[in-house]
């Protein structure tokens, strides 16, 4: 399949290798900014509110006090349509809030995309490291949704309207910002329910698997990753079945995700494919059953073999540095009136080397069984594989 016009090669005159063509728009200095609206409900008639009390306490996660009264001396505040400067400006009930926050420079990201596989149903993208998938926290618009929605995406003829076809393809499963690899996106209404119910059904059956027996084999799709991890693994073969839930932690606001033994359930098969005893490393493969947010980074921490320098989660499956909240004094915030970054790591945070690798799945409509996979990074390469790259290339 030839690139389409206006597609950008990442080397001029061929594809990259394993890919069928790449893609993306360079991102902007700065984003668009965000709106986030409220309606104002007084509960009780006779009680009043300000404009500043209402933000100071409903959203004390997004700002301290003097940060939220710089928002709105800045004009960054409207309601009911018009300007407000004034904190103390007392709120009527149905009031209609909208707090503008300004533009700002993303942190970097990469945002050239390769094409794995493309037919009238999905597209498979080859995700770098770096590059978040879905919008979240500073990055709003250095995503890989963004870079979907840029692209003139000329659909084929054959795509009949039954088939609901939608204006972009959208990721139908997630991979945390420093995991590269295969990212699925459905280009039509069913390709997107059919393959999100295939990532459900691993779910629902990870849950009924907590003995650890063998995988179910009727599977409508089945991910495989490379990790390298710290430690030497004596096992070839470990099936981890620890649950993941949310845990408080400083800085994430929603919680962090962790090995938690009230979570819901979670399932990774992992298989050692060399030991690098000279470097106290393992290379795995890993088959995950269910997708809970960070899992293979979890698990692998949890049976006490963290990802090589992942900045976040150790031993046990628990963040390394868990440090007493503290978000300043009051007077000490960012120049939108937020909070600074944490110092502590985040689940954002790159490092860690994990690689979605191959996929097999059931064809949303034509049923039949699909094998794609992304090329490796060489670090995650066993050395059979990087000798046979280094002839493939030398030739």
């Amino acid at each position: 399949m030839a690139a389409a016009e206006g597609e950008t090669p990442v080397d001029v005159g061929a594809p990259p290798p394993g890919a069928l063509y790449s893609f993306g728009t360079p991102w902007p200095e700065l984003n668009q900014g965000l709106s986030y609206s409220d309606t104002f409900r007084c509960a009780d008639a006779d009680a009043a509110a300000t404009l500043i009390e209402f933000y100071s306490t409903n959203y004390k996660s997004s700002a301290p006090l003097p940060g939220w009264i710089k928002r709105i001396r800045n004009g960054q505040i409207t309601v009911d349509g018009e300007v407000v400067t004034d904190p103390d400006k007392t709120l009527r009930d149905g009031s209609k809030l909208v707090y503008h926050r300004l533009p700002w420079q993303e942190p970097f990201a990469p945002y050239l995309l390769e094409v794995l596989y493309e037919d009238d149903d999905m597209v498979a993208l080859n995700k770098p490291s770096g590059l978040q998938v879905l919008p979240k926290g500073l990055f709003q618009q250095r995503t890989v949704l963004a870079q979907l929605q840029m692209k003139d995406w000329k659909m084929s003829s054959c795509c009949s309207k039954r088939k609901h076809v939608q204006s972009h393809p959208v990721p139908v499963h997630r991979l945390g910002r420093g995991t590269s690899g295969l990212l699925l996106c459905a280009k039509t209404k069913v390709a997107k329910v059919r393959l999100a119910s295939y990532f459900a059904e691993g779910a629902i059956n990870a849950g009924n698997k907590r003995d650890k027996s063998e995988f179910k084999e009727e599977r409508k799709i089945s991910k495989f990753y490379r990790a390298l991890v710290t430690g030497i693994l004596d096992n070839d073969e470990v099936v981890v079945t620890q649950p993941i839930g949310l845990v408080h932690y400083p800085g994430v606001a929603e919680g962090l995700y962790a090995a938690c033994s009230s979570g819901k359930p979670a399932m990774s098969k992992v298989c050692v494919l060399e030991r690098l005893t000279h470097q106290n490393h393992t290379l795995v493969q890993v088959e995950i059953h269910s997708g809970r947010p960070h899992q293979i980074r979890i698990h692998l921490a949890y049976i006490g073999h963290p990802l090589v320098d992942d900045p976040l989660y150790g031993i046990g499956g628990h963040p390394k540095f868990v440090e007493p909240e503290s978000t300043g004094p009051d007077g000490s915030f960012a120049y939108d009136g937020g909070y600074e970054r944490p110092l502590q790591p985040v689940p954002g945070d790159c490092g860690y080397h994990l690689h979605a690798h191959w996929l097999v799945l059931c064809h949303p409509t034509t049923n039949e069984m699909v094998k794609i996979t992304a090329p490796l990074p060489q670090i995650l390469q066993t050395q059979e594989e990087c000798r046979a790259t280094f002839e493939r290339v030398s030739d």
